[in-house]
């Protein structure tokens, strides 16, 4: 039995992000159209890992590359899910929105809860890591608290952007994907012209059977495809969303990994094996073999942190979706359903005072490892949202509700569905047991949180019958 307040919303529910902006959001709130919603997708799936992925993935061999075809072909189904899913119901909010619909309240309070667990969280991770980058154009990692200022600054800025209003959100969208898909296109397709199969490596480098070598590999590729659902979940900030979210989920994970398998490929092709296996620079060490010279990790390092601030600016504008439509269902406290030009602002000033307070606490706590663990954590937290959509499509499929489901696209909507399922899980799987442990822990505790807001949401429905 669905929790109270869970029925299908009506016509007027489906319209909750239409309605006009005021005279000052006018000027600055602005909805995207398929080329920033693709943007979105693309610029969140990638952020910094790219610039490391060859490397990490080398000791395994070229067989890597057959795990990366796999796990393509697994985004690209759930990308399609959640492009079946969009045209269904456009509204802000993506999988708390599909979850909430097909199993209750409490189903969609889990959804948004981990959800908003893993952008905070991962905003921080990806401030962190900038500043390695951005030690490379300028030394700031000499004494902690300068290379702390460096990673808040990294926030703040993307947050700005985002308080600015979903005008400026998409146009450092724009930007930020065409400077760093510069780099990695030229070395993705440039370096096709200096490829040699000499450096290539064995198949199998390592001494696992070819299956053993495909998952291990996938262990540590699982988690390049994560913001898919970008496109989904700011549905309501997007110009005929049952049209453009599903293109612009299916094109933008489509560019990621053409990016994500030429780049490696080349890569490999480029730079010799027995190098690539200890290289800390892979990008940067195919362009020096490209062009000669030393200049690479110059290049690569302001690609990497363009790539990380576009990330942050998206995760950043994610952070606040979420939250926004789980608080217009009485779900989350009602702060966070206040809009002002377009954006959920309060969302988006707690992620940075969150993420900042995780970041502070990075490089005051010392190796206790704390912070990589929540990092960690955040590899679970972010697949539950996943599994929950791809279910709730299922439930929709197998119930046979007509109004949402065209029989003639049942049979391929139902294993892209469960194909999807599969990928979700395999997700969760590769994130470990310690981080699974430790994402469940996070959840119960937003059953707190759940309990408060149902009791808040029945009190005022007893109050007010109407």
């Amino acid at each position: 039995m669905h929790d109270t307040g869970t029925a299908p919303p009506s016509a007027p529910a489906l319209k909750q992000d239409a309605a006009p902006a005021s005279h000052d959001d006018g000027k600055h709130a602005r909805r995207f159209g398929l080329p920033i919603a693709t943007c979105l997708v693309m610029g969140n799936i990638i952020g910094g890992g790219i610039f490391l992925l060859p490397a990490s993935v080398a000791p395994f061999g070229t067989v890597s590359l057959v795990a990366f075809a796999v796990l393509t072909a697994g985004a690209i189904a759930l990308a399609l899910v959640f492009g079946r899913l969009a045209e269904r119901d456009p509204r802000t909010g993506g999988p708390y929105v599909y979850a909430r619909e097909a199993f209750g309240d409490f189903a969609g309070f889990l959804a948004a809860w981990s959800y908003w667990i893993t952008t905070w969280v991962s905003n921080a991770a990806l401030a962190v890591a900038a500043v390695g980058y951005l030690d490379v154009l300028m030394p700031v990692t000499d004494h902690k608290w300068t290379a702390c200022l460096a990673a808040l600054v990294l926030q703040l800025l993307p947050a700005l952007a985002n308080l600015a209003g979903t005008r400026y959100v998409g146009a450092v969208q724009l930007v930020a994907t065409v400077l760093k898909f510069l780099p990695l296109l030229l070395v993705a397709f440039g370096g096709l012209f200096f490829f040699d199969p000499a450096n290539l490596g064995p198949f199998r480098a390592s001494d696992d059977s070819a299956l053993g070598a495909v998952s291990a590999a996938a262990a540590i590729l699982l988690f390049s495809y994560l913001g898919v659902e970008s496109a989904a979940v700011s549905a309501g900030e997007v110009r005929d969303p049952r049209r453009n979210v599903g293109r612009a989920t299916i094109l933008g994970t489509l560019g990621a990994a053409l990016v994500y398998l030429l780049g490696t490929l080349a890569v490999f092709g480029t730079v010799a094996h027995d190098k690539l296996v200890t290289s800390t620079a892979p990008f940067s060490d195919a362009v020096d073999v490209m062009f000669g010279g030393s200049w690479g990790g110059t290049a690569v390092a302001i690609a990497a942190l363009v790539s990380m601030v576009g990330a942050l600016n998206g995760w950043t504008l994610l952070s606040a979706q979420t939250p926004y439509a789980a608080a217009k269902d009485g779900l989350f406290p009602a702060v966070f359903a206040q809009k002002r030009r377009g954006v959920p602002t309060a969302g988006v000033l707690v992620t940075v005072v969150l993420a900042s307070l995780l970041t502070v606490y990075n490089y005051t706590a010392g190796p206790s490892g704390v912070f990589e663990i929540l990092v960690l954590v955040t590899t679970f937290t972010a697949t539950v949202p996943y599994l929950l959509a791809t279910a709730a499509q299922l439930y929709f499929l197998a119930s046979g509700q007509r109004e949402r489901v065209r029989r003639g696209r049942l049979v391929r909507d139902a294993v892209l569905a469960a194909v999807a399922f599969g990928f979700s899980m395999w997700l969760v799987a590769g994130a470990g047991y310690a981080a699974v442990y430790q994402g469940v822990l996070f959840l119960f505790a937003g059953v707190l949180v759940y309990a408060w807001m149902a009791a808040r949401k029945q009190r005022t429905a007893t109050q007010d019958p109407s």
